[in-house]
């Protein structure tokens, strides 16, 4: 099936069950979806999946990511990155935003200095205490810098991983300190686990709230009961986020949680962050079998009749969300 459509929705269609024909002939019959736990909400054009291929870590690994997409028939609505602004020159910036601009697709960065990489020692304990958090004024002053160097440079998705730097990034989005059209996405390592945690955020200023990929289809449905701000969801998840591969669920996936960006991870995979050249060969392979992943995943859902309903692509915005008041002057 061909995907190039700039300006309309791809029609919705009644997805069947995987399996269901053939177990119902032998007397298992598979449970009818509950229209009850269909998601009410939609992109504002009116689609309810998007897609993203994460983990594009500079220029190389995008044009290897835009040549695979091209040869498989893959549509791309965003393409993330997981060092940062900061392990970025701007020369290397400025060539993804034009390479991303070319082919209308969303150019995601993460915003700056995280706990992980911090000298705090609380990430390294068992607990994990702190997480990706921004550490002390330095480090919330190094994702403004970062949010400030990569809008200056045309980007205008940011990633999130700490609810402070995503409230102060909203404050300086609404003063107009950054671009009004600037978009931020909180990160998969931070994401809420229940509806309320999910409604703060987006709250605080998030356009795209990646979720947990091991949160259940209930958990999706209850979420969608208290807010409709997109969420972000690894198909298939990395396995420093648990390695989950949920390509069967994809069509339920989108049913409960629209509107849904599609993620297209890797599983069996080393980590790459931060990105450098003595990881080069293992993030163009990576970049590539990530494309091949969401090539299957389209598949899948064509051959159950779910593929119906994909935004336009370049799409990107996220439609009108809650939001808490910004104060005057604070």
């Amino acid at each position: 099936m061909s995907y190039d459509l700039r300006s309309s929705v791809t029609a919705p269609s009644a997805p069947r069950r995987p399996g269901a024909d053939a177990l119902a002939r032998i007397g298992h019959p598979s449970p009818g979806p509950d229209p009850a736990d269909t998601s009410p909400h939609a992109f504002p054009d009116g689609g309810v999946w998007r897609t993203e291929i994460p983990s594009v870590e500079g220029p190389e690994a995008l044009a290897v990511v835009l040549k695979e997409s091209s040869r498989l028939d893959v549509p791309v609505h965003r393409v993330s990155q997981g060092s940062g602004v900061w392990m970025l020159t701007d020369a290397e910036i400025t060539e993804m935003v034009e390479s991303c601009a070319g082919r209308d697709i969303e150019l995601c960065l993460f915003t700056g200095p995280r706990g992980t990489w911090d000298i705090g020692a609380s990430t390294r304990t068992d607990s994990g205490g702190g997480g990706l958090r921004a550490r002390g004024h330095d480090a919330l002053a190094g994702c403004v810098e970062d949010a400030l160097r990569a809008t200056a440079l045309g980007v205008r998705c940011l990633l999130v991983a700490d609810e402070g730097v995503l409230w102060t990034l909203h404050r300086m989005r609404a003063a107009g300190e950054l671009p009004a059209d600037t978009t931020f996405k909180l990160s998969a390592l931070t994401g809420p686990v229940n509806p309320a945690s999910y409604a703060v955020y987006e709250r605080l200023g998030a356009d795209s709230i990646n979720v947990p990929s091991d949160l259940t289809l209930a958990h999706l449905t209850e979420i969608r009961r208290v807010s409709g701000a997109p969420m972000d969801m690894y198909v298939e998840a990395p396995d420093d986020l648990g390695g989950y591969i949920r390509m069967y669920e994809a069509a339920e996936l989108i049913r409960r949680g629209a509107p849904l960006y599609l993620k297209f991870g890797l599983s069996r995979s080393p980590g790459i962050y931060p990105y450098g050249a003595q990881l080069r060969d293992l993030t163009l392979a990576t970049a590539r079998e990530r494309v091949r992943r969401g090539r299957l995943v389209l598949d899948l859902l064509a051959r159950h009749g779910a593929d119906g309903g994909m935004s336009p692509l370049g799409a990107r915005l996220p439609g009108e969300l809650r939001r808490f008041p910004v104060p005057e002057g604070n």
